[in-house]
């Protein structure tokens, strides 16, 4: 039976599994099957490998998004980009040909390891159909792992874009120092923080949601709750919301198809 499945840490709840162990179930997939590894440290990958020697797929999460890059053999030129993985197809190949194939990542095994990213994605097939002629600007919300694929998105679309964080950093905006203005002039608003998540469901980022209109359009990653402060509180000004559930699904389904798909790269 072929093994997919996620790793992380901690891993107390996901949506992988969830959704394609339903998948299998409703798509009647009966020699495939998806687990959670717990996986503190990134350098205990090759042992995890090595105990299950039928994975063919991972989905990764925090915090080894990034940390996962000098372990892949091949890395999908836009995950390079977004500087994060979350998505790696492990090909088996022998050990001759292994040697022929590049740079090793998990040295002395007969296993390639590609990344990809499948939240770059998820994100803009998600937000393509919503985006009108005013979304032009955007203010990003958090500057963390999520925050990379978004921006990486951003740019693909030429969508020019300002990062809200708390700390300075670079050139980044201060979430104290933001002023209406500020909202006026970015009409799209995405939140990668994780402000809102269940179970603190009355956390928001702290904008200035008076100079919210029904010309902005506010995204948010978070799923759970459906409908977070944030997007509550730009629809009460005539935003149009947009959660994470839909980005969690095509970014699942990317996934399905990367792990199932015959290309071969360099």
């Amino acid at each position: 039976m072929k093994q997919y499945g996620l790793i992380g840490f901690p891993l107390s709840h996901s949506f992988s599994k969830k959704y394609f162990t339903q998948k299998f179930e409703d798509e009647n997939i009966t020699d495939c099957a998806y687990e959670l590894y717990t996986l503190e440290h990134i350098k205990d990958l090759q042992d995890l490998l090595d105990a299950n020697p039928d994975l063919y797929g991972l989905n990764v999460t925090v915090p080894h998004k990034k940390n996962v890059l000098k372990y892949l053999d091949w890395i999908e030129h836009d995950a390079r980009n977004a500087g994060a993985v979350n998505c790696i197809r492990i090909i088996k190949e022998s050990p001759v040909l292994a040697a022929f194939s590049g740079e090793v990542g998990v040295e002395g095994h007969d296993f390639r390891l590609e990344g990809f990213n499948t939240d770059l994605y998820g994100f803009e097939m998600s937000l393509r159909p919503l985006l009108k002629e005013q979304h032009t600007e955007a203010l990003v919300l958090g500057d963390g792992g999520a925050a990379q694929a978004v921006k990486c998105v951003l740019e693909n679309l030429d969508i020019s874009y300002k990062v809200v964080t708390r700390s300075p950093h670079k050139d980044n905006l201060l979430f104290k120092d933001l002023k209406p203005r500020h909202i006026e002039t970015h009409k799209l608003i995405i939140n990668t923080t994780p402000l809102g998540t269940a179970p603190d469901v009355e956390a928001f980022p702290p904008i200035p949601y008076q100079a919210i209109t029904d010309e902005h359009l506010l995204y948010d990653l978070i799923y759970n709750p459906p409908e977070t402060m944030f997007l509550r509180k730009g629809a009460e000004r005539g935003a149009t919301p947009k959660n994470g559930y839909e980005m969690l699904v095509l970014q699942a389904e990317k996934s399905w198809e990367i792990w199932n798909s015959k290309e071969k790269h360099p």
